[in-house]
């Protein structure tokens, strides 16, 4: 019943160690069927290498598994958070990649230095705040999905396909499984990028509004004219 959105689920989650955004099994996609109501995610702990379809699990919306033997990723709760907030999220990426969590483990946005940045995200790629001990002893993973959608807020999630979660690490969001994994792919880059051009000029902010505009603009919104149509 659910055989290729688990085939579609692995090819996403084998993305991440192809593009070296993972180590180990630091890592996570999930795919939402909005018609059927269901999200498949990658299994907890289970080495990329290894892993096949058969082992990604389905489960609706509430968390309850439809589909696969093993447990779910231990992050699902914050998935799940994110499919019921906000209907145009189509895929869910976390990953430690390095770059990207060295900002989350700064606690400090990911500034917008630049056109590559502007190409993809509106504006800085916000950091959230960090939780609190209640939120942490409570339902964690949960609660980290809560404090995304309180640093989202009423944004349109696809402005800004991103976030780091302070101390923790990043999360990316598409429309679908290869936009998302695009997104923690270019996230990476810029937060490379972002770290070294602040350690050559410390006193940078964020490039010209005008400038980052244009490039957004010129990818994004009903205007848009860059690519073939």
């Amino acid at each position: 019943m659910y055989e290729q959105l688990k085939a579609d689920c692995l090819e996403a989650n084998l993305l991440l160690p192809k593009y070296g955004l993972i180590t180990f099994t630091w890592g996570n996609v999930s795919i939402i069927d909005r018609a059927r109501g269901v999200v498949a995610i990658k299994p907890s702990g289970v080495k990329y290498e290894i892993m096949s379809a058969d082992d990604i699990v389905v489960l609706d919306l509430n968390g309850n598994v439809l589909d696969g033997k093993l447990r779910p990723s231990s992050d699902t709760p914050t998935h799940l958070r994110l499919y019921k907030e906000y209907p145009n999220m189509g895929a869910i990426v976390h990953t430690h990649s390095r770059w990207a969590t060295i900002f989350a483990q700064a606690k400090r946005s990911i500034p917008a230095l630049g056109t590559t940045h502007a190409d993809y995200f509106y504006g800085e790629i916000p950091c959230t705040r960090e939780l609190t001990s209640a939120e942490i002893n409570g339902s964690y993973e949960l609660e980290t999905g809560n404090v995304i959608v309180e640093t989202i807020g009423n944004h349109d999630p696809l402005h800004c396909p991103g976030i780091v979660v302070a101390s923790h690490g990043p999360f990316s969001w598409g429309k679908d499984a290869i936009d998302a994994v695009m997104h923690a792919v270019v996230m990476e880059e810029v937060a490379m990028m972002a770290w070294h051009a602040i350690m050559m000029n410390p006193s940078l902010v964020k490039a010209d509004q005008v400038l980052l505009d244009k490039h957004f603009f010129r990818k994004h919104g009903p205007n848009a004219y860059y690519g073939q149509k």
